[in-house]
C-alpha cells in the first residue's frame, strides 16, 4: 500500500452541502488520495450546536463549537457556513495562517471578494470558490483558467433555480406567481422568506463574481443594476408564448463602451428579459442552471447542469479540495486573482438593448401616430407593432383632478374603447429607453403601460 503525506482539511458548517462534503471525504478518502498524492484527513466539523438535527450521520467525535482552534490546525479549510459573519473573519483567520481556503459563499465573495483575495495574496495562500456560482457546473475555473488567454464579451446566466423554476412552471403549467412560488417552496427550492431569490439578490451576487472574473475588473456589488421577478404577471408569460418567446431571470455581463466618451467599461446586471425560443438558454428548465459565454475567438460557449443541491454542490467543493491538495504536494503560492484591467463599471443607462413595451390606448384615429411620435422624441426606433381587436370594456381611469365631479361618486365612469399595443423597438440607450416610457406614460392617448420587458439573447 502506498503511504502517503497527510492533509489536514477543517470544515466549517455541516448544512446540506457541508454534510455532504463531510460524509464524501469520508467514504472516498482513498480514492481522493490517489488523485492528489497526499491523505485527506477532515480533522473536524466547526458547528454552532454539535445535537442538531442533521441529514447525513457522521462521527459525533468531529464535531467541535471551537472554530479558530480547528482552523489553527488546518491546511485547506472549507467554510460552508454561508452569510458574511462570522465567515468573513474565519475566512481571513484561515488565510492569515497560510491555509487554503474553498468556499461557496457567494454573499461574502460578492461584498468582500478583493480583501479576501489580497489577504490570501499576502501570504501566498489560495481562495477557491467553484461552487459560489452555479452549484454543480464547472463555470468559474473555465473563466478563470481556460479562457486566461481569450477575450469575453458577453456573459448570459440562469443562476438562481428558484426563479428559474418558478418562471419555468407559469410558462409549461400556466400557473401564477403566487402558486408556482407555493409549489417551490413545498419542493424545498424556495426559502420561508424567498426575498434573496425572487428580488433578484442571489442573482446579482453571482452577477458581480462572474463579472469580476470574466473582465479582469473589480465590480462591486453595489455596482449591479437589479431587478427581481415579483412584477412577471401570468399575462406577461403567456404574451411571450404567443410570441416565440419566454421570460427567464437573467444575470448579464457584458463589455460596454460609453457612447458619451467612447471609453471601454463593463456591466452587471440582473432582470427579467425576453428570449427567443431557439436559444439555448430558452432550454432551461426546472430548478437548473445555465451560464452562456460569448467570446472572441472561442465563440459560443454553454455550460449546463444542477444549480443547487447538496450533493450536487459538494462536488464542486470537492473538485476545489482536489485542487488545493494538490497544490500543497506540489508547492509553490497560490495565483493571484487578475483584476488588473480595472476597466470602469457602467451605469445601466449606457446600456443597449431593445424593449418589448405593451400598451392599452385610446381606441380612436391618430393614436398609433401620437405612439409613434413618442417614441421618434424619445430616439427609440420602431421593430414591429401588433394591435389588438378594440374593446369596449375599458374603463378609463382619470386622476382626481380631471374626474367629472370630484367627490361626487354618483357620476359613474365614461366607458372608454381601448385597444393593445405590442411595440418592439429597436436598440437603443437603456436611458433613453427608459425615458420614453415615461414619455408613453403621460401621453394623452395611453391609458396604461401594461408590461415593459427588454429584450436579450439576440
Amino acid at each position: 500500500m502506498i503511504e502517503y503525506r497527510s492533509l489536514r482539511i477543517a470544515l466549517l458548517g455541516a448544512g446540506s452541502v457541508g454534510s455532504q462534503v463531510a460524509r464524501l471525504l469520508l467514504v472516498q478518502g482513498d480514492e481522493l488520495a490517489s488523485r492528489v498524492g497526499a491523505s485527506l484527513e477532515l480533522v473536524g466539523i466547526a458547528v454552532r450546536d454539535i445535537d442538531a438535527a442533521r441529514d447525513v450521520e457522521l462521527p459525533r467525535h468531529l464535531y467541535t463549537t471551537d472554530a479558530s482552534s480547528l482552523i489553527l490546525g488546518a491546511d485547506i479549510v472549507v467554510e460552508l457556513m454561508g452569510g458574511i459573519e462570522p465567515a468573513r473573519g474565519y475566512v481571513l483567520q484561515a488565510l492569515n495562517s497560510g491555509a487554503d481556503v474553498i468556499t461557496a459563499n457567494k454573499a461574502l465573495l460578492a461584498t468582500h471578494g478583493p480583501e479576501l483575495f489580497e489577504a490570501a495574496e499576502q501570504v501566498g495562500a489560495q481562495l477557491y470558490y467553484e461552487a459560489a456560482v452555479g452549484g454543480a457546473i464547472p463555470i468559474i475555473r473555465p473563466l478563470r483558467d481556460s479562457l486566461a488567454g481569450d477575450r469575453v464579451n458577453r456573459i448570459l446566466g440562469i443562476v438562481n433555480g428558484t426563479t428559474n423554476f418558478v418562471l419555468d412552471r407559469m410558462d409549461v403549467n400556466g400557473e401564477t406567481l403566487q402558486d408556482a412560488l407555493a409549489i417551490a417552496t413545498e419542493r424545498g427550492y424556495a426559502e420561508a422568506d424567498p426575498t434573496a431569490d425572487i428580488g433578484g439578490y442571489d442573482a446579482a451576487q453571482k452577477a458581480a463574481i462572474l463579472a469580476s472574473l470574466a473582465f479582469h475588473t473589480t465590480v462591486p456589488l453595489e455596482s449591479v443594476y437589479r431587478e427581481g421577478i415579483t412584477g412577471v404577471s401570468k399575462v406577461q408569460v403567456d404574451a411571450a408564448r404567443e410570441a416565440g418567446m419566454v421570460i427567464k431571470l437573467l444575470a448579464i455581463c457584458e463589455r460596454l463602451t460609453d457612447p458619451a466618451t467612447g471609453i471601454e467599461g463593463v456591466s452587471a446586471r440582473v432582470y427579467p428579459a425576453l428570449i427567443r425560443r431557439d436559444h439555448p438558454l430558452a432550454a432551461v428548465h426546472g430548478a437548473h442552471n445555465a451560464v452562456f459565454v460569448q467570446s472572441a475567438a472561442a465563440g459560443d460557449l454553454m455550460f449546463y447542469g444542477a444549480g443547487a443541491g447538496g450533493v450536487e454542490t459538494a462536488s464542486a467543493v470537492l473538485g476545489d479540495v482536489v485542487s488545493a491538495a494538490r497544490r500543497h504536494v506540489v508547492g509553490g503560492p497560490g495565483v493571484a486573482e487578475s483584476t488588473h484591467a480595472q476597466l470602469p463599471v457602467l451605469d445601466v443607462g449606457r446600456v443597449i438593448t431593445r424593449y418589448q413595451i405593451t400598451l392599452e390606448v385610446a381606441d380612436q384615429p391618430g393614436v398609433l401616430a401620437a405612439v409613434a411620435r413618442t417614441l421618434s422624441d424619445g430616439g427609440v426606433s420602431v421593430e414591429t407593432v401588433q394591435q389588438s381587436v378594440a374593446t369596449a370594456t375599458g374603463m378609463l381611469t382619470l386622476p382626481a383632478a380631471f374626474s367629472a365631479s370630484a367627490g361626487d361618486d354618483s357620476v359613474p365612469p365614461h366607458p372608454a374603447p381601448t385597444a393593445t399595443l405590442v411595440i418592439g423597438t429597436h436598440e437603443a440607450e437603456e436611458a433613453a429607453l427608459a425615458a420614453t416610457v415615461e414619455s408613453l406614460a403621460a401621453s394623452d392617448v395611453v391609458t396604461a403601460i401594461s408590461s415593459v420587458l427588454r429584450v436579450e439573447g439576440s
